[in-house]
């Protein structure tokens, strides 16, 4: 029997997450005219917020990975033995890539509404064009797009902030190294140099020209 996937086992809450600069400025679009390439923006209460643009990119990378998964041959696919953390340390057998897919479809059928589905479903999934999607669902071009980018921004959000196994990123989803905090292993302070004094600058008295 196959192993549950992580996502599909998750409840349908994300918890809010620090973003750190560190973390949006290779996401960000340099030409984005809210965060400057940047990847964070001033919000309410002086705290900044993710720009959308790096949602976008977040969504784009989990989406292009789901394709190539997706295209893969059936004899491409192999097994992979995981070891999960914890007190038991316990591996499992499971197959990563049919895990990934299964765990894109399930999250973003749980975080969409019915509208957003379709839309998704029929752009993404079924690869249809938005000529083909405006004739569907009975839309315009700028709508059409407007609807796209909000999807991908809401899904973006959600495959980071997803607790506690997320989609994004990817390296630690297929390769099982998860973010550990650090703990000290030692309670012994580390002696530095003491930082070198300031110099103290003499002022020497100038003759007035004559």
């Amino acid at each position: 029997m196959q192993a549950p996937t992580k996502a599909s086992e998750l409840v349908d809450e994300v918890s809010k997450m620090e973003w750190s600069r560190s973390e949006t400025l290779a996401l960000a679009q340099q030409s984005c005219s809210h965060c400057y390439g940047l990847g964070l923006r001033p919000g309410r209460g002086g705290v900044s917020t993710p720009c959308n643009c790096v949602f976008r990119a977040i969504f784009r990378a989990c989406y292009a990975r789901f394709r190539q998964c997706a295209s893969k041959e059936k004899y491409i696919s192999r097994v992979s033995l995981e070891a999960n953390p914890g007190r038991q340390r316990k591996s499992v057998w499971g197959m990563k890539n049919e895990e990934y897919i299964a765990d894109f479809c399930l999250i973003s059928r749980r975080t969409l509404s019915e509208y957003e589905y379709a839309l998704f479903k029929f752009h993404y999934l079924l690869g249809a064009d938005w000529k083909l999607c405006s004739r569907k669902m009975n839309l315009d071009r700028g709508t059409f797009f407007h609807e796209a980018y909000r999807i991908e921004q809401k899904l973006g959000r959600t495959f980071r902030e997803l607790q506690p196994y997320g989609l994004f990123p990817l390296d630690e989803y297929f390769n099982g190294s998860g973010r550990q905090p650090v703990v000290a292993t030692s309670d012994f302070r580390v002696k530095t140099e003491q930082a070198p004094m300031a110099r103290k600058l003499f002022k020497f008295p100038v003759k007035r020209a004559a």
